[in-house]
Order: C-alpha cells, then structure tokens, then sequence
C-alpha cells in the first residue's frame, strides 16, 4: 500500500512523497538494476553484494565526493520531474 505524505516547508512550499512498503522497494529497485544492467548483470550484482560485507552508509559518503548536497537534490527534483508518472 503506498501512503502519500505532505510535507510543508518553511518558505511555504508543498512537496508530496509516497513511502513505499517494503516488498515495493525490493520490487521497483529490482526493477532499476535489470533496466541498467539486464538480467543476467543486476543478478550478478545481487550476488555480489550478498556475498560480501558492504556498509551503504560507507558507499553513500564516497559515492558524489565531488558534488554538494544541493547539486545532488537538484538533480534528484530534476530526475524526478521527468520521470513522474
């Protein structure tokens, strides 16, 4: 079931966000690696990932080293944008 949330920023702005279930996430993020790697390499990538250690927060720090949080948001809202359905 997907529950749509309001968020109300200071400046007046409302942003609206749905917060998936679990089983959703894994289903539209499965979804993502088969669309990016095909079928055979977004296994591949699973099976890696399981076998091995891996801390995301540790990922996520080096990943946009060279990007501030500002250019990564605005590129999110951009993707977004030309992605809603």
């Amino acid at each position: 079931m997907n529950i749509s949330e309001i968020l109300i920023r200071p400046e007046g702005k409302t942003l609206e966000f749905k917060r998936d279930t679990d089983s959703e996430i894994k289903y539209e993020g499965l979804q993502a690696l088969i669309a990016s790697l095909g079928d055979v390499n977004a296994e591949r990538f699973i099976t890696l990932i399981s076998r091995e250690p891996f801390d995301y927060t540790r990922w996520q720090k080096s990943l946009w080293t060279d990007k501030s949080v500002r250019e990564i948001s605005s590129k999110a809202m951009a993707w977004q944008k030309e992605n809603a359905e």
